[in-house]
Order: structure tokens, then sequence, then C-alpha cells
């Protein structure tokens, strides 16, 4: 299934892979080590296979005591041993001291990317504390699948939402297998491209996670436009210039340079790494 996967995600145009596992104790049985010493492992597998994909480590982690010594002693890890890790919060319940934790992982250092908020249960009633998260440095990760209707039309809303207003952060596969949970970042890329640009597409898919493999500081790094310093514009603003770069309109010229481009994302997600 592994190396299934693997050749998925290349025929998906992806040279580089996050394996993240979730880390839950009493649930989910994974630690630094144990991923490290697996994705090496896959990695042998996958080279050997002949597959050009290249595999880095990270985890998708839980809330639960001992996070930030966690993160510190090694034995949670962030993505590609960056400043950057994944935090997935219950999906039907808003957890207590969500904010504080975020922000004490902020203080130490680290950037907290938040994954599928779209897909949790509870943001419909509390979409206000995720816009405050990004807001306060926390990055939003949406799941591609999510943009092309896979998690049903509530995801499908909040995504759509979070992206018209600038704040999401990174666009996701979240694969598990080749057939219900399918590599699909570029479905998604060409989505996101329709609805917010070329631009901030290729940001979602390359610019922005070169940059966690790379460990940039966020602040060096392309920011959502809901979320740019220099963001004075007004919310008409921001949907008028959107559809003028999207094919909302009609407009065959536009419409054309569009889907060049986007085809043009494939062949950037081909070059992630050289």
């Amino acid at each position: 299934m592994a190396l299934a996967m693997a050749e998925a995600f290349v025929a998906d145009g992806v040279a580089v892979v996050a394996c993240t596992p979730h880390i839950l104790p009493g649930l989910y049985h994974n630690n630094g080590p144990d991923i490290r010493r697996a994705v090496d492992e896959l990695q042998a597998r996958i080279t050997d296979a002949g597959v050009p994909l290249r595999l880095t480590t990270g985890a998708d982690v839980h809330l639960a005591p001992g996070l930030l010594s966690g993160l510190r002693s090694g034995t949670i890890l962030s993505v590609a041993d960056s400043r950057y890790v994944l935090i997935e919060p219950p999906h039907h319940v808003l957890p207590a001291r969500l904010e504080e934790t975020l922000f004490e992982l902020l203080v130490a250092g680290y950037v907290p990317v938040i994954t599928h908020p779209e897909r949790l249960s509870w943001i419909t009633a509390h979409y206000a504390l995720i816009q405050r998260l990004a807001r306060q440095g926390v990055w939003m990760q949406v799941t591609a699948g999510s943009l092309t209707g896979r998690f049903g039309k509530t995801a499908l809303h909040w995504a759509n939402r979070m992206l018209d207003e600038g704040i999401v952060h990174i666009l996701a596969s979240d694969a598990h297998d080749v057939s219900r949970r399918r590599p699909d970042l570029s479905q998604g890329a060409a989505v996101a491209a329709a609805r917010v640009g070329v631009d901030e597409a290729h940001e979602l898919v390359i610019g922005r996670p070169q940059g966690i493999i790379d460990d940039v500081a966020p602040e060096a790094l392309s920011q959502p436009r809901g979320l740019s310093t220099d963001h004075d514009r007004t919310a008409a603003d921001g949907r008028d210039a959107t559809s003028r770069r999207g094919i909302s309109h009609g407009d065959e010229d536009n419409a054309s340079g569009l889907s060049g481009a986007v085809r043009g994302i494939g062949q950037r997600l081909r070059r992630l790494v050289k």
C-alpha cells in the first residue's frame, strides 16, 4: 500500500511527502524514534523501486499533556524537524485551553499548524476562534479533498470561506490509501487556483510547504491575503480581485490563461525539490 501511494503521489506531481502518523498517548502509540526508523525503511524501499519521491518525517499531533516537552525531547516530531508542528484538535469537541496551548507553542518558538480545521464539527459554532488563531500566528492547513467536495458540503463551505477570507496557509493531501483517500493535491490546487488565483495556489502547495521543509521563519514567507500586513482592502475589494482572477465571468481569454497556469502548478509541483 505504501509503495502504491508513493507511485500515486508522483503521478499527481508531488516530489516530497511528509509522513505524519498520529501521536496520541493511549490511542496512537507512535513516537519520534519509531517514526524516523519507519520513514528511513520506507524511503529505502521506495528508492529501490525506482520511485522518485522523497520522504520527510512528521506527525499529526493530538493535544495531550507534555506536548511541548515531547517536541523538545524528540518523542514528538515537528514536520521535517522544523519549527512547524501539525496539531489535530478533537473533531467533535472544542478542547479546553486550546488557545492557551497554541500560544505556549508560539512563545516557545514553534508554529502550530491546525490540520483540516474546515472538517472540525465545532467550527460552525466557533469560527471566530479559527479566525483569531490565524491572526495570532497559528497556521491553517486545509485538505485538498475538502475543496473538491470529498468531505461533504459543510467542509466545502468552510474551506471556501477560509480561502475567500485569506486565512489558509497550506493545502495538503491528507492521503490514507489509493482508493478512498488517494493523493489528490493537484485537484485541490486547481480548484484553489480558480478561486484565489494561481499565485496564491502556488503558495498553498509549493511556496509555504517548501518554506516548512527549509524551516524558514513565517515572517519571511508569503502570507495569505487576509493576514498580510498590507491588507487594507475591504472584503468586497478582495472578492472583486478574486473574481477577476477566476473564470466566473466567462471571459474566454481569462479562462484559457487560468487553465494553462493550473497546468503549470502540476509542473512546478514536480520541481518542488531538485
